[in-house]
C-alpha cells in the first residue's frame, strides 16, 4: 500500500527526521488541516516538497481543527484525511498534530532546513511559527497561492450552489 509507513508518530519522526540529517539530506516541513483536499492543497506541497528531499506534513487533529475553523471543521475526519494526503507522492510523511499552532509543533519535532507556508500569510518574519524558526535556523519559504483554491472557497462555492436548487 502507498500510504504505509508514512503517518508517523511524534516520536517517530523525530527519530526518521535525526536519521535524515546525518544522511545530509534536505528536511523540508509544512502544516495544514488539508480538509477537502484540493488542487491549491496538491500545489503547495508538490511546491514545498520542491525545496528539500523529504517533505513532512504536520497534519492538523480534529480538534485543533475545531478550535482553529469553528466547529462545523473538519468535515473529513483527521484519519481519512491523514490517509488521503499520504497518497501524494510529493508526501514522505504524515504527523498529527494536536496543538492548535501546529506550524511550531512540526518544527520543534522535525527541526528542518526549510518550513513552507502559504504566501497568503506574508512573509516568513510574519508567520506564527517564525520565533521557532528562528530559534532553529530555519529558513522560511513562502508558496505560491492558488486564487479561488481554498477549502473554504470550495465550501462556499457548494453552499451557493445548493441556493439555487
Amino acid at each position: 500500500m502507498l500510504t504505509e509507513g508514512k503517518l508517523l508518530t511524534p516520536e517517530q519522526a523525530a527519530k526518521r527526521a535525526e536519521q535524515h540529517r546525518r544522511e545530509e539530506r534536505r528536511l523540508v516541513t509544512v502544516n495544514g488541516s488539508f480538509d477537502l483536499l484540493h488542487a491549491g492543497h496538491i500545489a503547495q506541497l508538490e511546491e514545498a516538497r520542491s525545496q528539500g528531499d523529504f517533505l513532512f506534513v504536520g497534519l492538523n487533529s480534529d480538534a485543533s481543527v475545531s478550535a482553529y475553523k469553528g466547529a462545523a471543521r473538519p468535515i473529513i475526519p483527521e484519519h481519512d484525511r491523514a490517509r488521503v494526503v499520504a497518497a501524494l507522492a510529493c508526501v514522505s510523511y504524515i504527523v498529527l498534530i494536536n496543538e492548535r499552532e501546529a506550524g511550531g509543533a512540526i518544527i520543534e519535532l522535525i527541526r528542518p532546513h526549510v518550513h513552507a507556508n502559504g504566501s497568503e500569510y506574508g512573509p516568513p518574519e510574519q508567520w506564527v511559527e517564525y520565533p521557532v524558526m528562528l530559534r532553529y535556523g530555519v529558513q522560511g519559504y513562502a508558496c505560491s497561492r492558488r486564487p479561488g483554491l481554498s477549502t473554504t472557497d470550495v465550501i462556499q462555492k457548494i453552499q451557493r450552489t445548493g441556493e439555487n436548487t
